[in-house]
Order: C-alpha cells, then sequence, then structure tokens
C-alpha cells in the first residue's frame, strides 16, 4: 500500500512558541519538489508529545495543503488509549490518509496490553496503519508474535522498523511475507534494510538532504547498489546524527544551516550550544564540501 520515502518532517516554531504554519508550507514543500512519496507529521522528529492534540491537527492540515496526491501519515503518541483514540478519529476526520501509530508513551504496556491498544487505535480511525515498532526509544517491542496478533485486523499494513537490529527486516519478511509493507525507520540502516528488502524509508535526514535520500532510495530499487552505496558513504556521519537522544536539536541544526529554516524547539528542550554545536556544524561543514553530484536513477 505504501512505499518510497517518507520524511518525518519537523514542527516550525515562532519566537513566541506558537507553530510557524507558514514555514512548515516552505519546509513541506522542498520534500515534495523533491519528489519524496509521503509525510509523516508528529513523530519523535516532529516533537509531536510536545504538541496539543489541536496543533498536531494543525500540522496535518497544513501537511496536506502541500502534499497533494501523496499520502500524509499521522502519529498517534499518546499515553491513554483514549486519547490516541480520540486523536485517531480526529486526524481521520482532518483528513489524514493513514496513521503511524505508537505504543502507549509512559507506560510499558504487555504484549496484550499492546494489542488491544494499538486496535482500539486502528478502530476509532477506520484508516490504514503503520505500526512504529521501536523498543530503544519507547520500551516496548511490537514482536512478531504482537505484529501476528494485529495482522488478523487489515487495517494494519506497514511496519516501521525500528529495533536497532537489522536482523528484524528478515525476520519479519520470513513470518507475514509480503503482509506488511516494511519500513526501514533508522537512517544509519536504511542501506542494509533496502538491500534486504525493505520497501520503504521513515527518513529523518532527507529534511535538509531530500534529493540525496530521494536518490538512495530510487538506485536501490534499481538495484544499481554501487552507485546508492557511493552517496550512502558520504551521507553516513549526517545519518548517525538522528541516532541520539539530541536527534531533533541534532537534526533541526542540520535543517536550517542546508535550508535556511528556524531550530526553534520546544522546552524542555533547547537548542545545541558548546561542544555538541560545534560537532555537529563541523559535520555538516564537511559534509557541504563534499556533496556529491547525483546520478538519475529509474
Amino acid at each position: 500500500m505504501w512505499q518510497g520515502v517518507y520524511p518525518a518532517v519537523t514542527a516550525k516554531f515562532n519566537e513566541d512558541d506558537t507553530l510557524d504554519h507558514k514555514e512548515m508550507e516552505r519546509s513541506f514543500a522542498l520534500q515534495i519538489d523533491a519528489s519524496v512519496d509521503g509525510i509523516i507529521v508528529n513523530g519523535s522528529l516532529g516533537e509531536g508529545p510536545m504538541l496539543s492534540h489541536d496543533e498536531r491537527l494543525a500540522v496535518l492540515k497544513t501537511a496536506k495543503s502541500v502534499a497533494g496526491k501523496r499520502p500524509v501519515l499521522m502519529t498517534i503518541a499518546d499515553a491513554a488509549t483514549r486519547d490516541c483514540a480520540s486523536l485517531a478519529k480526529r486526524a481521520a476526520q482532518a483528513g489524514a490518509d493513514g496513521l503511524m501509530v505508537v505504543p502507549s508513551l509512559v507506560y510499558h504496556t504487555n504484549a496484550k496490553e499492546t494489542v488491544a491498544s494499538m486496535g482500539a487505535v486502528a478502530q476509532a480511525a477506520d484508516l490504514p496503519v503503520m505500526i512504529y515498532s521501536n523498543r530503544i526509544a519507547y520500551r516496548v517491542d511490537v514482536t512478531i508474535e504482537i505484529m501476528a496478533e494485529l495482522a488478523k485486523d487489515s487495517r494494519f499494513v506497514a511496519v516501521k522498523e525500528s529495533s536497532d537490529d537489522i536482523r528484524r527486516t528478515v525476520e519479519l519478511q520470513n513470518a507475514f511475507g509480503d503482509r506488511y509493507d516494511i519500513f526501514t525507520g533508522v537512517d544509519n540502516l536504511a542501506f542494509e534494510a533496502l538491500a534486504l528488502g525493505a520497501v520503504g524509508w521513515v527518513a529523518g535526514l532527507v529534511v535538509a538532504f531530500p534529493e540525496e535520500t530521494v536518490a538512495i532510495y530510487r538506485l536501490m530499487k534499481a538495484k544499481r547498489y554501487d552507485e546508492a552505496l557511493e552517496i550512502y558513504r558520504w551521507f553516513r556521519p549526517l545519518l548517525d546524527l538522528d541516532v541520539s537522544t539530541y536527534l531533533v536539536q541534532n537534526l533541526k541544526l542540520v535543517e536550517a544551516m542546508v535550508t535556511g529554516t528556524t531550530e526553534r524547539v520546544r522546552s524542555p528542550r533547547l537548542v545545541l550550544d558548546g561542544e555538541q554545536r560545534a560537532k555537529v556544524e563541523k559535520i555538516v561543514r564537511d559534509s557541504l564540501a563534499t556533496r556529491p553530484t547525483l546520478a538519475k536513477a529509474a
């Protein structure tokens, strides 16, 4: 149902901490112009849990206004199933094309609770769902066994595989065949996952480098692995910034340096400073100095 490059876009803020929809329109349009295949709003990188439900719906509507026919997925991530289901229903009414659903924040659900909670969210919206499997960030492992239970509901169509274990990609294929569309959700494992048959990439550094991200994906699908690997090797120092406690600040700084956007974040986060900032700035400067010329992929 879904495949390709789906940016996990960032939220933009004005100086008074309100949402900057004009700048989000500009930034999202850069992604569409680079021929990404869809957009995901309000994820971890999009600071979704820091936004009110009304703000998340407003971001969704802004993305929909820019995306054209490309699907826009709403991330559902809250502590209580009731709140997740309420937001999911409102997202469907606001025009979301699908959901990316995270297991309950704060409380670490067991297998039975995870299935029941995610199932309730899917039922509330009656939209296609991408399961967000990220045991490192959210402390809940959406296991093969859990996915087998969720597979009984046809609304669960895809998996964002972010376990940080590349073996999981093959395990999902062996367990389910093509039942789920498998997306890689770890930027610095994208080449490996796509080589193993993942059909999509929920990407982070794409917010600053959409052309390079799309080029890697398309070259991999065209089986032009050597060309894709050359770009990926150049990209790796940047992609590593996605795997960090400070991924939001890291990527917003990269995005600001490359596209001229704002790097404002919502408290309790603060923009990078000191040694951390200098490190990211050096990586960006070095990468821009050696930025590759892109070949066209079929």
